[in-house]
């Protein structure tokens, strides 16, 4: 474990840790109201809750870190064919929460896991072993580099019979760039478009055929998102307006940790969604700024990581950690500041939540244990170098 830890990318964690911190401050901060007079909770409920899942995130972590990626090859296929059933069961006994069913609640424990979540990193992983397969076969036929959109494509109608648009549109994104960054000839990329347009209209069709309502009323008002102040009696205008007012509020250096009034239920997902208008709210403007800072440091390290990599599967791993990230916060933060629909799609190590935040950090100790590899592959290349 010494020699992993010594190995890995230790700007990285340290910028994961720090992000980690604030989370966990402002998840406190920001929830104690909501929890009182909303839930009628103690006030640190979610405070609680929070830390007891970033324990076990870095538990699962650093069980992570000791795997080899290599171990992967059989768990993708396992791993793809678990979520596939998981949300197929969720159509059948997940509750309904904010009007999706995305949620299988355990009973007795008061926890509640998001399959959607880790739909997330499965695709990723499993993308990443089935092409590293292809590529170290030297495989030539195209239709073969297409076989792993098709489960890809299950999982994502089931996303979309919740119906659950935000993590949907992301998972396609994410397994979008991945397979555009696969080294395939050129001269087959006009089979490659014809076929995927093909599994577009196929999808369409399966989800028109189905009945499923793809975006409810109240998920069809988001796409209504500019001028949120306008429609203040709107659910959407609401949550911005209220979003908007807790950022003026904030100006450059915050009111105060603790003394945002926009988190008295103004904001009724101060601590998840809008999590971050409360840190400009509380810290000011300048903390805001230096938030993305650290996200964009983050990326930068986990885009060099995939840059480095000696295998198709440890790119591909860190490529998608990184696209991950990248949409997720850019979707965040783009509904908060309504250039984008809001579609309620958590920022990454700050919002509240168990699944997400499990999920999150899994694939950054995943990108972690690429680090290690790249390093410890490039010690051997230089003993063996040496030693011819």
């Amino acid at each position: 474990m010494k020699k992993i830890f010594k190995n890995i990318d230790k700007p990285l964690l340290i910028v994961t840790i720090l992000l980690c911190s604030i989370g966990l401050l402002m998840v406190f901060s920001s929830s104690f109201a909501t929890a009182d007079l909303r839930y009628h909770l103690a006030p640190t409920h979610f405070f609680v809750r929070q830390l007891i899942f970033l324990v076990l995130s870095f538990i699962i972590g650093i069980i992570i870190l000791i795997l080899p990626t290599k171990c992967y090859k059989t768990l993708s296929w396992l791993g793809m064919i678990g979520i596939i059933t998981a949300l197929a069961l969720l159509l059948v006994y997940g509750k309904i929460t904010n009007h999706a069913q995305s949620w299988f609640y355990i009973p007795g424990l008061g926890f509640a896991v998001q399959p959607s979540e880790f739909a997330k990193s499965i695709t990723i992983i499993f993308m990443a072993i089935f092409y590293n397969s292809l590529i170290r076969k030297k495989v030539k036929n195209v239709y073969l580099y297409l076989l792993p959109l098709i489960p890809i494509l299950v999982v994502v109608f089931l996303i979309l019979m919740q119906p659950d648009f935000g993590s949907a549109l992301i998972l396609m994104a994410i397994a979008f760039c991945i397979f555009i960054s696969v080294p395939i000839h050129k001269s087959n990329l006009p089979k490659i478009v014809m076929l995927i347009g093909i599994a577009g209209v196929v999808l369409v069709g399966a989800l028109l055929y189905s009945g499923a309502d793809i975006l409810n009323s109240e998920q069809m008002k988001r796409f209504n998102f500019q001028n949120p102040c306008q429609r203040y009696k709107e659910d959407t205008g609401y949550q911005v307006c209220n979003g908007f007012i807790a950022i003026n509020n904030g100006g450059l250096t915050g009111v105060g940790i603790g003394n945002s009034t926009q988190k008295h239920l103004y904001l009724p997902e101060s601590h998840t969604d809008f999590i971050f208008a409360i840190i400009i709210e509380e810290l000011g403007l300048l903390m805001g700024i230096f938030v993305i800072g650290l996200y964009i440091f983050l990326l930068y390290r986990i885009l060099k990581i995939a840059k480095e990599a000696y295998t198709l599967r440890n790119s591909i791993i860190a490529y998608g950690t990184f696209w991950f990230f990248t949409f997720h916060i850019i979707i965040n933060l783009g509904g908060m500041l309504a250039i984008i629909p809001l579609t309620g799609v958590p920022l990454p190590l700050l919002s509240y939540g168990g699944s997400s935040t499990i999920n999150f950090l899994a694939m950054l100790f995943l990108t972690e244990r690429v680090a290690y590899e790249n390093s410890d592959t490039k010690y051997h290349l230089a003993v063996k170098k040496l030693t011819n």
